[in-house]
C-alpha cells in the first residue's frame, strides 16, 4: 500500500482501547478505517464499544500518533500491509484476531509464501541448534518459507538455516517495534532475515520488547503458518503456548524428540505424547502439508508414457523399487502392510513413499494408503 493512503489505517492502529479483535469488528461493520472514523458517535455505541473507546474514535485522536507513525516509516523504509490488500497473508485472515495492520521491512511477498514455523528455547543444547538448522534449511531448500521469533535460540538457529539453503525465504516475527533489534546480538542475523525475506511487527515503530508482547506475537508466528515445528522447551516453555494456538488455528504441531533427560525436552515430548507429528528429518513435515501444497511445491512435469516409465526407472533406489512393485493402480495399499512386506524400517519407507510422491510415481490417500499413479 502507497505510505500516504495508510493514515487512517494508522489511526486506527494508534486509538486507545482499539485491539484487534474490536477492529476487525468495526471493519465488518463500517468497512474501512475511513468509515468507521466517519460513523457518528451514536453509530459506534451501537457496536458495543466501550465509552471511552468510542469517544476516542470520533474525536480522531488517533491521528496524531498517525502522523507520527507515518513520518518514521517513511523514514526507515517501512512498508505497510493492512488485512485487507491482497498482499496480506491469507492464512493470518483465518484466526480469530488477526491483526490490522503490519509493519514490514524486506520483501513483503514472503509472507504469502507457504511457511513453516519454528519455535522453541532461547537455551538450546548444541544437538537443538544443530537440528534445528538442519531441517529449516532442508524445508527453505524445498520452497517452503521458515517463519520464526527472530529471539535467541531455536528461532536464531531455524533463521540461520533458511538464509543457508540456496534461494531460502525466511520471515522475522517481532514482539517489538519494527525498527527495533532485539536481541542486540542478532543484529547481523536482522539483517540476514531482511535479506532473504521479510520482518514483519503488528507493533508500532519505537515500542519496546515488553514481556507482555510476545505471547501477542506468537499468535502471528502460528497464524501465519501451515504447522509448528517444536525442537526444544521446557516445562513451562513459551513454545507450548505457540503450539496450543496453532492447534486452536487448525495447524499441524510438530515435535522434534530429544534426550528424555534432558529439561529441553519436555515440550516436543509432552507435545508428541498429546498427537503431535513426531519429527526425524524434513519427509516428516512435508508428508502432513495439504495435497495442493505438496503439488505446487513440488510440480511433476508432463511427459510421454514411454518418457515417463523410462525416467522412473531410472530414478528409483533399491528401497524405492522394492516399495514400488508393491504399489498397484487400481488398489490401495496401506504404509504398515509395505512395512511388513518389505522388511524396512518405518522412517525409512515413509521418506521413500514421500519421495516417490514428490516425483509423481505414487499418491497417498486417506489413512496413509497409497497408489500407483498412472504412467
Amino acid at each position: 500500500m502507497d505510505l500516504d493512503a495508510s493514515l487512517s489505517w494508522l489511526a486506527l492502529h494508534g486509538t486507545a482501547g482499539l485491539g484487534a479483535r474490536i477492529a476487525k469488528k468495526l471493519l465488518r461493520e463500517f468497512g474501512s478505517p475511513d468509515g468507521i472514523f466517519s460513523a457518528s458517535l451514536t453509530e459506534l455505541e451501537a457496536c458495543h464499544l466501550p465509552a471511552a473507546t468510542a469517544q476516542a474514535i470520533a474525536s480522531r485522536a488517533g491521528f496524531a500518533f498517525a502522523e507520527k507513525q507515518l513520518a518514521e516509516a517513511k523514514r526507515i523504509g517501512c512498508q505497510l500491509v493492512n488485512c485487507q490488500e491482497a498482499g496480506y497473508p491469507q492464512r493470518l485472515l483465518q484466526i480469530y484476531d488477526p491483526p490490522p495492520l503490519l509493519f514490514v521491512r524486506g520483501d513483503a511477498s514472503a509472507l504469502s509464501r507457504h511457511s513453516i514455523a519454528f519455535v522453541g528455547t532461547r537455551r538450546p543444547t548444541p544437538y537443538g541448534n544443530q537440528i534445528t538448522e538442519k531441517l529449516a534449511r532442508e524445508l527453505a531448500e524445498r520452497g517452503l518459507a521458515i517463519v520464526s521469533g527472530l529471539a535467541r535460540g531455536i528461532d536464531s538457529s531455524a533463521h540461520t538455516g533458511a538464509c543457508k539453503a540456496a534461494g531460502g525465504v525466511t520471515v522475522g516475527v517481532l514482539g517489538c517495534g519494527i525498527d527495533v533489534v532485539y536481541p542486540k546480538e542478532n543484529k547481523k542475523l536482522f539483517a540476514e532475515v531482511e535479506k532473504h525475506g521479510a520482518i514483519v511487527s503488528e507493533f508500532a515503530i519505537g515500542t519496546h520488547p515488553a514481556p507482555e508482547n510476545f505471547p501477542v506475537r506468537n499468535r502471528v508466528v502460528a497464524g501465519m503458518a501451515l504447522g509448528v515445528v517444536v525442537t526444544q522447551g521446557a516445562e513451562h516453555s513459551g513454545s507450548l503456548i505457540t503450539s496450543r494456538l496453532a492447534m486452536e488455528f487448525g495447524r499441524e504441531v510438530f515435535g522434534v524428540p530429544g534426550i528424555v533427560t534432558e529439561a529441553v525436552s519436555f515440550a516436543p515430548h509432552q507435545l508428541i505424547k498429546q498427537g503431535a507429528k513426531l519429527v526425524t528429518g524434513w519427509e516428516d513435515i512435508v508428508e502432513e502439508l495439504p495435497t495442493e501444497v505438496r503439488a505446487e511445491l513440488f510440480p511433476v512435469q508432463a511427459t510421454s508414457v514411454a518418457e515417463r516409465a523410462s525416467l522412473f526407472e531410472q530414478a528409483l533406489s533399491p528401497t524405492e523399487k522394492k516399495l514400488y512393485e508393491l504399489i498397484r493402480v487400481e488398489e490401495a495399499i496401506h504404509v504398515d502392510e509395505l512395512v511388513e512386506a518389505t522388511g524396512l524400517s518405518s522412517s525409512e519407507t515413509l521418506a521413500s513413499l514421500c519421495e516417490m510422491e514428490m516425483r509423481g510415481m505414487i499418491r497417498q490417500m486417506p489413512g496413509k494408503h497409497f497408489v500407483r499413479n498412472l504412467q
